[in-house]
């Protein structure tokens, strides 16, 4: 197990690695980030002016080197446009983002797997129709649009809940069951997959001849089996849900991370962009690597590859 665990934190420490330098050289290869800054009908004294005092001048691998050590130190610089060092910027917005993709993935599986159980359980039947109707209806709602149709209903017509904002946790419920209701559909085909794989194992029906009660069989013998697939995909969403929750902050006026990258992007807002982009390739190569752990001590069988 120590040696699973040493190949997967090596390997996720070069992908990381290897995501910075990517997103470092691609954001420079977008166009010259001095003129992006100083705006148009900047004269080309201004724009040589920022050029020499951002150190876009100097050689592209210098310019990584020095960016890489200040970002290991938690120094990513000074925003260009707010005028604020970028870690007090995401340490002020990073928290609803998390809490949002935190609230958006449970309320995902606590709907997800349910229906998944339930469809493997009913092969066939209205049940399991309904929970397919269901992951369909989930893949073909745009965010944007769902997030819109909640607002006019919920917070227009039934002025239920509050339309925009994160003072207070009744903000997170709409953009919650957007981002959440869009995971819903894969998880639940995963797990009734899952189940329906581990309901048709000799050992299943074993434990059954045995005379164990069928709820002991689904949660203790199949769940453990079934679930593998779940963990796995269940931390990849997450990594989605934090980069892609730029539309749904938008447009609730969330402050958190995505929105700050896209009035980042917006503004070429380079050094914010940089960090935001590191910050959440982080996450995502963190999270990958606590689903293989996870999986890795709930089958053991997966230690040895």
């Amino acid at each position: 197990m120590h040696i699973f665990i040493l190949k997967r934190i090596g390997l996720a420490i070069l992908v990381a690695l290897f995501v910075s330098f990517l997103s470092f050289l691609m954001l420079r290869a977008a166009g010259d980030p001095a003129i992006a800054i100083a705006g148009e009908g900047a004269s080309e004294a201004d724009i040589e002016y920022i050029r020499i005092r951002f150190g876009f001048d100097r050689p592209l691998i210098v310019q990584y080197g020095e960016w890489l050590a200040g970002a290991l130190q938690g120094n990513f610089g000074t925003s260009t446009y707010f005028s604020t060092p970028v870690h007090e910027l995401i340490a002020e917005r990073l928290p609803v983002t998390l809490r949002l993709g935190a609230m958006s993935l449970l309320f995902a599986i606590l709907l997800a797997m349910p229906l998944g159980i339930l469809a493997a359980v009913h092969p066939n039947s209205i049940i399991d129709r309904l929970a397919l109707f269901l992951s369909v209806l989930g893949q073909a709602l745009p965010n944007f649009w769902f997030a819109l149709v909640l607002i006019v209903i919920l917070a227009v017509w039934w002025p239920l809940l509050p339309p925009s904002g994160n003072s207070t946790w009744q903000h997170f419920i709409m953009p919650t069951i957007v981002l959440g209701y869009y995971a819903t559909p894969a998880i639940m085909r995963l797990t009734r997959s899952g189940m329906l794989e581990v309901l048709g194992s000799d050992y299943i029906r074993t434990a059954r001849a045995k005379g164990l009660h069928p709820v002991q069989v689904l949660v203790k013998h199949a769940m453990r089996n079934a679930v593998l697939p779940v963990v796995s995909h269940s931390t990849v969403q997450f990594g989605y849900m934090l980069g892609g929750s730029v539309i749904i902050e938008s447009i609730y006026a969330l402050h958190g991370i995505g929105q700050l990258a896209w009035e980042s992007i917006s503004r070429a807002d380079l050094p914010t962009v940089q960090a935001i982009i590191l910050i959440l390739s982080l996450i995502y190569v963190g999270l990958n690597l606590a689903g293989d752990l996870i999986n890795a001590w709930l089958d053991p069988r997966i230690r040895v590859t």
